[in-house]
């Protein structure tokens, strides 16, 4: 037997929508006005509609397309708007769907029919890819200031740490002694790259999408490069369905946050594993860890594992975006309405865990004792061993390397390291070595004699924090 549903309420008024009711006789349903409602997400734009609200109004005035008076009475407003939202009085309405017309209606409670001469040349389909950009240029220039200060924190550690032994790693297992100085600038290094790339987004996002309407432009005498100027863009957006259609802007953007984010979250994992027991390198303080309910000896990595976490929900916000447009015909299609909430909560998380990773490493202990300790281990020395051979007796270097490996099980066999085999063992598996060897076979030696470009040597080190400092936190520096 067929059960018969009761038809749903719908919400129903003489006009049906301020916006395009006159097309409609009746109200959508309650269900459809939810789902199509951005405002909960969109309202963070308030300030970036208002700029380009108030832009666009400066340019029809000045093409005559409305009078100065109205364009007085419109920018009057706004600002009263911008006041109102900034206070807290300002009351969003999701029946009014999203920020764009949240804003007109209140600006023609303010200024009344005025208000109305506002939207002449625009839709918000130009509207809201205006303003999304303005708030992501704004978004990229804070996260460069955070870059920018994770940057000095890690060149100050590794200045201070410039001669510090630590062992290196490939594999996850012990292969030449480095500095610690050496380890914490390849860090500067990456994020010098992420800088770098939200620099070029930024500057390819900097086209003004204003005035390309919905879609195909406007009739309008409208003047597209004096607003693209007023909102500080370097030029006009050259197509129009590109214009409104495009968030390959957006998808950049996530592209570095995702490249940034894993660079901060295989730092965050090494502050995980060097602060265990088991390693003992560093000490978190007090500021950035968190003890446990029933463990009292416990000292836990918190704010690191969350960096670490949060690392997952930067890249699934390019994932999200990139699936809300793999499909889409060209214009404008309204899963576009989905494309600021990834951006929003990427760029949110992505500058907690800069804030959160640059307070680590400037109150970070580092146990040099501990980590010199580690790179005597796990005859770490070998390739010095090879390189020794190699140099001093001539031998080609993969024959090196196997007389290598033979002194290698040989100290394996002794229960010792290389530096502490007699020279008479040593010479049981190459005869010419001499006493001399022993001079590379310390830690201390091996960092000392990495002085090629880019290699790991104390000094080295300190050229290259004079030298990142210039790079990256002269004054003025972008990306």
């Amino acid at each position: 037997m067929s059960v018969r549903r009761k038809p749903r309420a719908r919400r129903e008024s003489g006009a049906a929508n301020v916006l395009w009711g006159g097309r409609f006789a009746h109200g959508p349903d309650a269900v459809m006005q939810q789902i199509n409602a951005s405002i909960n997400i969109d309202k963070r734009l308030y300030a970036e509609d208002i700029a380009g609200s108030k832009a666009h109004a400066a340019m029809l005035v000045k093409q005559g397309i409305i009078t100065k008076k109205d364009g007085t009475a419109i920018d009057r407003g706004l600002n009263r708007v911008l006041r109102d939202i900034e206070s807290g009085a300002f009351e969003f309405d999701p029946a009014l769907e999203d920020i764009h017309m949240n804003v007109e209606a209140r600006l023609k409670d303010i200024i009344g029919d005025a208000a109305g001469r506002l939207h002449t040349a625009r839709s918000r389909n130009d509207q809201v890819a205006t303003d999304f950009r303005l708030w992501l240029r704004r978004a990229i220039d804070r996260l460069d200031e955070k870059l920018t200060e994770l940057q000095a924190a890690l060149i100050d550690q590794a200045e201070a740490h410039a001669d510090a032994i630590i062992p290196g790693f490939t594999h996850m297992q012990a292969a030449q002694p480095i500095t610690l100085g050496h380890h914490l600038m390849a860090y500067v290094e990456m994020f010098g790259r992420d800088r770098g790339r939200m620099t070029d987004a930024r500057a390819r996002m900097n086209e003004c999408p204003l005035g390309a309407a919905a879609l195909a432009g406007t009739s309008f005498p409208i003047d597209r490069t004096v607003t693209a100027k007023a909102l500080g863009f370097d030029r006009p957006a050259a197509n129009s369905v590109d214009a409104v259609s495009d968030r390959d802007f957006a998808l950049e953007f996530l592209a570095a946050a995702a490249i940034t984010a894993t660079h901060l979250s295989r730092l965050a994992e090494e502050m995980v594993l060097w602060s265990t027991v088991q390693f003992g390198f560093v000490s978190l303080s007090d500021a950035f860890s968190t003890g446990s309910s029933i463990m009292p000896q416990k000292r836990n990595p918190d704010a690191a594992e969350l960096v670490r976490g949060k690392t997952g929900r930067v890249i699934g916000a390019l994932n999200t975006l990139l699936a809300v447009l793999k499909g889409l015909p060209l214009a404008y299609s309204k899963d576009m309405q989905e494309d600021k909430e990834p951006v929003f909560e990427a760029a949110d998380s992505l500058g907690l865990c800069l804030a959160a990773m640059a307070g680590m490493v400037s109150d970070v202990t580092f146990n040099r004792e501990a980590m010199a300790a580690a790179a005597k281990a796990g005859y770490i020395t070998a390739t010095d061993l090879a390189d020794w051979l190699v140099r001093e007796l001539g031998v080609p270097f993969r024959q090196a390397h196997h007389l290598t490996g033979r002194l290698v099980r040989l100290a394996e066999e002794r229960g010792c390291e290389l530096a502490e085999l007699a020279l008479e063992d040593m010479q049981l598996i190459e005869p010419r070595i001499t006493a001399e060897v022993f001079s590379v076979l310390t830690p201390e030696r091996s960092v000392a004699s990495r002085t090629s470009a880019g290699g790991t040597a104390p000094k080295n080190v300190r050229r290259a924090v004079t030298e990142a400092r210039r790079r990256f936190l002269a004054k003025g520096r972008k990306g």
